[in-house]
Formats: C-alpha cells, structure tokens, sequence
C-alpha cells in the first residue's frame, strides 16, 4: 500500500498531462529567482549587469535539441513504475555519497531508459545538482550510450544555475564524443564563465566564445559580445591590456556580420591600445574615425584614454588639443588627467611645466593623490631638482596617504646619481620607518656603500637582506656586493659570493666575471661555469607543499614537458612575503616574460616556469588528468618544510588558534593524510564543503602543528601599507565550517 501511494504521488509530480504516447520534453524557462541571482565579479557596473542581463534573456530563446521520454505509465512493469517513482522522490534529499549508495542498490534492475527519466524529474523540479550526479553515476555503467539531447539539457541547465564547473564537464563530453555542443550550451556556458567571481573563468570565457565561432561556426547573439567586451575592459589597465587581442576579435566579428558596434566597444578598444608597451597610434586614429563615421562623439572616457596615449609618447600638441576638448565636458577635470598632463611634459624635458600643472591641480582640485605626487616626485628626480623633490616629498609624508615606497626609490636614486651618500641614508632610515622592507630599496642603499667604500656595513646589510626573507637578495644586490669585494681586494669573500651566485645560478655581469677569471687563474682553480637546471630538495619540498594547497601545472598534449603556474593573491599580506620568496627560489626556472625586463621588483602576481621535463614527476603526481590529485604516496613527504608551504599557499589560521589547511583531491586521499597526521600526534578533522575538502587541526593539535612549521614559516610583518583583506575572506568562508563530527560531509 505505501508503494502504491508513492507511485501515484511520483506518476502526478512527473506526470501532470498524461498521455500514453511518447511526449516531447519541453525547454523550461529559467525561474525569475535564477535570473536574478547574480554572484559578484571584477565587473559589477550597472552597464555591465544590464548587458549580462540580456545576454541571459537571450540565452533563454536558444533551444538545443530536442529530447525524447517515455511516459512513466508506459513502462510494462508495474514494480519497476514503482521504484523509479520512489528515486524521483528519494534521491534529491540525499547528499552526494548517500545518493550514489542508493543508485548502486539499484544496478541490476535500472536501465538507461529509468536513469534517464529520474534525470528529466530531477531537472523539472530544479533539482539539478542531483541530476547530474545521476548523469555522472550513468557514465559508469556498461550500458550507457552517450545521448545528446540529454547531455545538452543538463549542460544547459547547470549553466543557468551558474555551475560553471560542471556546466563545463558535460560541455567536454559531448566534444569527447565527436559532437560539437549546441548554440545554447555555447552561449549559457560563456554567461556562467563571466557571472563567476572565480579567478581565470574571464579566460575560459575567452576561450568557449573563440570555440563557439570557430569550431562551431554559430554567430554569437550581440548582447554576448557585449557582455564579454565589457567583461575584458572591467578590469585595471594593467590586467586588463592582456586582453587586446581578444577584444579586436570581437570587435572584428561586430563589424564583419554587420552588427551595431556600441560607444564602449570603441571607447573599450582605444583604451586598452593606450596601455600597451608599444602604443599604436595609426590604430587608435582609425578606431577614432570609425567613430566618428558611425556619428558617435568622443565622450570624457576616450579623450582621458587619448591623454594617456599622449603621455606615453610625448605627444604635447596633440594632448593640448585633447586637453581643450575635454575642458568642454567639465571645468575640473579628474586628476588623472592632471597626471597625464605632467608626464607629457617631462617626456619633452619641461619639468618646470610639469611642476606649474602640478600646483594647478591643487589650487583647481583643493587635493592631491598618490598619483600625482608619485609623478612629479619621479619627475623632479630624474630632472635632479633635488630640493624641490625634498620639499614636495615632504609634503606627501604629512599627507598620511600611501603608498610611499615607489615615490622613496626615485629619491634615492637620484641622490646615489648626485653622490649626495648621507642624505641618500638619511632617506633610506626615513624610509624603513615608514614603509615595508623592499629589496629594491636596500639594493640601492648597499650600491651606495659600496661605493664609498664602506664594505663592512655593505656586508651587514647585505647579511640582512639574505636573511629576511621579505626583502631577499638577487642578481643585481649579488652583483653589488661582488663588486665591493673585488674592488677591495678581498678575493676569498668575492669567491664565496661567487660560489653562492652558482647555487642560486644568478647571472653574474660581464666585467666582474672577467676579474674573477683572472683571480682563478692565478690561484689554478678551474672556474665554475652554471649547469643544466636541476631542482634541489628546498625547491622540491616547496613545490609539493604548494601543489597540495592548490598550485596549478599546465602539461602539452604528450605530457613531456610542463609548466608550474605560480598564482598569488594580490590583497593577502602573507601572500606578497610567500610571492617575493618563491619568485627568488625559482628565478632560473621562470619563464623569460616573467622576468621584469628593467631589474625592477615589480613581481607579478602571477608568473610561470619555463616548460621542462623536470616537473614530470610532480604533473604525474598531482595532476594526473588535468585535475588536482592526492599522490597515494603522499604520506611519506609530509614533512614539516612541505607542510609549512601548504599552509602559507592554501591554509587559514583563525582567531582561537586553530589550523585550517584546503586541499582537492579524492577522499581516499584525504584520508591518508589524515592517517599521517595522526601518525605524527596530530588529530585533525576533515569536511567537504563542495570539491573542497577542509582539514581542521583544532586546540592544542595546532600548537603541535605549529612548533613543527614554525622554523620555515615566512613571517608578514604589519606594515601601514598593506592590509590583509584575503585574511577577512578566508574567515568568511571557514566560519561556516563545523569540524563538531568527524564525518567528511
């Protein structure tokens, strides 16, 4: 009798117009409360939302094919009509492992026919997580024959959902089977890239709308272009530039199918040309009289991006003409634009001008910005104006704004270019009390010392930057330091510092390595040259601790060769010490674009590896198949310098003390780290909060933890020019987290 019930409750909620011939199984339209659920992203204007809007809207009149589902009444058995019934209704209250062991309770008598029905229900009813852990169970069984048009709905279900993530797998098998996906899977896929707040889904977005064209021939709706464009451009210019290329595909494809080419995408284009390393100007005259051709008028926005450009090139004609257009919009215009102005000037050796339009600004605007006191202060360094860089300087001190280290480098400099040593000193004290340790700045302080002479403090402070790992030494300090030597005659120190350049195979400048020849010949020693590139056990212990908190490697289609891709969050404190760490510990290892190009300290947040065979062993264990893996041989290089690296990489320390270390990967291996800790007198507890398993090492396990990492741990000092925000992040996302059981939720 409670059969029975069930059936009929299933057979009404799966079954609301029976008919007993085959029905068609109709698109449903999206809820209004998927529509509106937007998750943050870099891009979060009101334009930008308007055009995400539409491009769901038209998603939702894309239709892929159609699929095909038997009515439930039509099935012969009545027993088996009852047991799909009761799936329908059992399965979406279950989780992720529940479900999968009910399924498996099921293997003898479901067919892909049941399956495929208990998808369609779960889908109707917008249980769609559950139904593509049904999809997923299918796969794995031996009579599964791939489906298209259920593929395609659940693909394009789980976008509209924002399940980018498992939107994208299904995408994948389809193309895994030799078919290309539907126009609709195409679009929904590109709108759930672009409505994550996750980092890199702008590229995947990139990347499906490039398929879309090409692979499948579809043309993109015009409220995806525009969608995408203004996604490219929403980012700071810095990041944003890389996206040129891809922004004049867009803009190609606009104009080659005839579609309206809006304000922005103009506006867009001229000013990611206008933060390019090379600037083409015939470009950006040609996007300007495409503009205008099209009747639109250049707004504040294109003539600021004109400025830049202006600047960059030291174009004052036409940046005055620029300037009279854009006093027409307002009478005040932005202190960016004030900046922009200076820098034109100083291109063409006019600092007093630049000086005139510095004090316009403040008389105009009643302020003045980082910017532009960072500008004039470079400016009046390179011109050696030196009080009037001393007095303007002072006055950005008082001002309490930040940051001050940039504006402290032109200083210095220009006063180790003056040789004016003891007010290059004076700055450099002035310096360390306001700002963080920087090596650039030390390194200009100990070229300084050096070259008077005072080689003993030089080796103090050159002591002192090896040791602090937050200021770190590198080629050029080396080279400082070595020349100091060698200049002195003190040729088994120089030698020494030789010897540790070859370890860490810094590039050793052409003149001092002649000396050095000639030292050893004198003394018959045979002169070491650098060799292949080899990993020592410090790199290797550090890349398996960052691999297991979330590191990334890039292999080619052979797995021959591979690339670490380090990526490090610019907001973290602790993350910009670990950031200048790893980048000095694999700076022979870096690809050459990596590498600043003016010795600057400039690192990227991002940067990567050269491609090499050398991290075969590390691709193979961790990302066996494109995807985060955990080595079953993981247990044995748990040592504290790799646990020290997981931390700093991927994990969390929260108020009361306790350690919370993320990692992906298969809950078997979870739990033979977990089998290790224990080994090692440390409990911890695990939870899964979605592909993210979260061990907690709570109490005085954590005191445990940390007496063992302690000694190789980066320490952030708090300095007044950088907050933590990825700290307030992280305890948003663990807070939630209830270690209370045991259990792997």
């Amino acid at each position: 009798m409670v059969v029975k019930s069930v059936t009929r409750q299933g057979l009404l909620s799966l079954n609301p117009n029976p008919n007993p011939t085959v029905a068609l199984f109709r698109s449903l339209p999206l809820s209004l409360y998927h529509l509106r659920r937007q998750l943050p992203r870099l891009a979060v204007t009101a334009a930008d939302r308007e055009a995400l809007r539409s491009a769901e809207a038209e998603a939702r009149q894309l239709r892929g094919p159609q699929l095909e589902v038997a009515e439930l009444s039509e099935v012969a058995e009545e027993w088996r009509r009852a047991r799909v019934a009761w799936l329908c209704k059992e399965l979406p209250a279950h989780k992720a492992g529940t479900l999968v062991r009910i399924l498996n309770a099921q293997k003898k008598w479901m067919t892909q026919e049941d399956a495929t029905y208990v998808l369609v229900h779960c889908l109707r009813v917008r249980e769609n997580e559950t139904a593509f852990r049904v999809y997923k169970w299918m796969m794995q069984r031996n009579w599964y024959r791939f489906d298209f048009a259920l593929a395609t709905k659940l693909a394009d279900y789980m976008g509209k959902e924002r399940k980018f993530s498992k939107c994208r797998e299904v995408f994948d098998d389809i193309i895994n089977q030799g078919r290309v996906p539907s126009e609709s899977t195409f679009h929904i896929l590109v709108v759930a890239y672009l409505s994550a707040p996750v980092q890199g889904c702008l590229d995947e977005a990139c990347s499906i709308y490039n398929r879309m064209i090409q692979l499948g021939g579809y043309q993109p709706r015009l409220s995806l272009h525009n969608s995408l464009f203004k996604a490219l451009v929403s980012s700071p210019g810095m990041l944003s530039k890389n996206y040129l290329k891809q922004a004049e595909f867009i803009y190609h494809h606009l104009v080659t199918t005839g579609l309206d080419v809006r304000k922005d995408i103009y506006g867009g284009l001229i000013w990611l040309h206008t933060y390019q390393d090379s600037i083409d100007k015939e470009r950006i005259a040609e996007l300007r009289e495409a503009m205008l051709r099209a009747g639109i008028e250049e707004d504040r926005e294109v003539l600021v991006s004109i400025l830049r450009a202006c600047a960059r090139e030291g174009e004052v004609e036409e940046a005055e003409k620029t300037w009279v257009k854009l006093l027409k919009f307002e009478s005040d215009p932005p202190a960016l634009t004030f900046v922009y102005k200076m820098e034109v000037y100083s291109k063409v050796g006019m600092h007093m001008k630049s000086l005139d339009i510095f004090r316009e600004m403040q008389s105009k605007l009643g302020e003045t910005d980082v910017a532009a006191y960072s500008q004039i202060i470079e400016i009046l360094c390179k011109a050696k104006e030196s009080e009037l860089a001393e007095s303007i300087m002072a006055d950005f001190v008082k001002s309490g704004l930040k940051p001050l280290t940039p504006s402290y480098v032109y200083l210095l400099n220009m006063y180790y270019n003056l040789e004016l040593h003891e007010k290059l000193e004076e700055a450099f004290i002035q310096c360390m009390e306001k700002c963080r340790p920087n090596c650039t700045i030390y390194s200009i302080y100990l070229n300084s010392l050096v070259k008077i002479g005072n080689i003993d403090k030089a080796e103090d402070v050159f002591g002192q930057m090896n040791r602090d790992a937050s200021i770190g030494v590198n080629a050029r300090s080396c080279n400082i330091i070595l020349s100091g030597y060698l200049s002195s005659g003190n040729h088994l120190k120089a030698e020494k510092i030789y010897d540790f350049m070859c370890l860490k195979k810094f590039e050793i400048e052409s003149p001092l390595m002649e000396k050095l020849d000639y030292i050893m010949s004198l003394k018959r020693k045979v002169i070491k040259r650098p060799i292949n590139l080899k990993l020592s056990k410090e790199q290797r212990e550090i890349l398996i601790g960052l691999l297991l908190g979330g590191l990334r490697i890039d292999s080619d289609e052979q797995r021959r060769n591979h690339i670490i891709r380090f990526d490090f969050d610019g907001n973290s404190g602790s993350h910009y010490v670990l950031k200048s760490h790893i980048y000095r510990q694999f700076y022979e290892w870096l690809h050459p674009t990596c590498k600043p190009s003016d010795n600057s300290e400039n690192i990227p947040d991002k940067f990567c590896t050269i491609a090499s065979s050398h991290f075969g062993f590390y691709a193979d264990q961790f990302w066996s198949k494109g995807e985060p893996t955990i080595p079953k041989l993981v247990h044995r290089w748990l040592s504290p310098c790799v646990l020290a690296y997981w931390y700093m990489y991927g994990g969390h320390r929260n108020s009361s003390g306790d350690i919370l270390l993320k990692i992906k990967g298969s809950r078997e291996g979870v739990e033979n780290i977990v089998k290790k800790f224990k080994a090692m007198s440390m409990d911890c507890k695990v939870k899964r909060k979605g592909r993210v398993f979260w061990i907690g090492i709570l109490g005085s396990n954590s005191t445990w933890f940390w007496k063992l990492v302690d000694p190789y741990i980066i320490e952030d000092k708090d300095f007044p020019e950088i907050g933590d925000e990825t700290k307030e992040q992280d305890a948003m996302k663990t807070e939630d987290i209830n270690f209370n059981s045991d259990s792997v939720e």
